[in-house]
C-alpha cells in the first residue's frame, strides 16, 4: 500500500471547517455540541463560533498509543449529552471508522460531522466536507511545524 501525505495548514483547517458550519446550518439548530478529542477540539471550536452554539462537551476516546492502534477506550464519556438527541458531533476525520463506531454507540441519535472522510469510515458520518483515499496520512497543522528541506539536488546527492 502506498502512503500519501496530505498537509492541511490553519488556514486551510479554518476554511473547511467554516464550511463545514455552512453544511451544518441546515441541518441545526443543535441543543449543544460533543468534541471528540483531541483532534475534533478545533474543528468543533470553529463550528461553534459559526453556529453560535455556547454548550459545548467531549467525550475522549484513546485509540493510539506510541503510534500504534489499539482497542478504544473511551476516557472520558460525553455525560450532558444523553444519548445525543439534538447534539452535533464533530472530529477532524473518520478514518477506518474505530473511534466512530465507539461514539455512534454512545450517542446514537447525534448528528455525526466531520471535516475530512476516508472510504473506510465515510458511512459512519452524517456530513463532511473532503474525502481522501485510505491510503493517505493527514498531517493536521497541530502535528506538525515548519523546518527547513533541503532543495532537491542536495537529497538526489549531486
Amino acid at each position: 500500500m502506498t502512503n500519501r501525505y496530505y498537509t492541511v495548514s490553519w488556514d486551510q483547517l479554518h476554511r473547511d471547517s467554516k464550511a463545514l458550519a455552512w453544511r451544518l446550518m441546515e441541518r441545526g439548530p443543535f441543543r449543544g455540541i460533543v468534541a471528540i478529542t483531541r483532534g475534533g477540539l478545533i474543528p468543533a471550536a470553529i463550528v461553534a463560533r459559526e453556529l453560535e452554539a455556547r454548550l459545548i462537551e467531549t467525550v475522549s476516546v484513546v485509540t493510539y498509543h506510541e503510534e500504534e492502534r489499539g482497542r478504544p477506550q473511551v476516557t472520558k464519556p460525553p455525560a450532558a449529552a444523553g444519548d445525543g438527541e439534538g447534539w452535533l458531533l464533530v472530529d477532524d476525520l473518520v478514518d477506518t471508522g474505530t473511534t466512530a463506531k465507539v461514539v455512534r454507540e454512545l450517542l446514537p441519535k447525534a448528528h455525526f460531522a466531520t471535516v475530512y472522510a476516508k472510504p473506510k469510515g465515510r458511512p459512519l458520518v452524517d456530513t463532511f466536507i473532503t474525502e481522501v483515499s485510505q491510503d493517505t496520512w493527514i498531517l493536521f497543522p497541530w502535528d506538525t511545524e515548519a523546518q527547513f528541506v533541503a532543495p532537491i539536488a542536495r537529497s538526489a546527492g549531486k
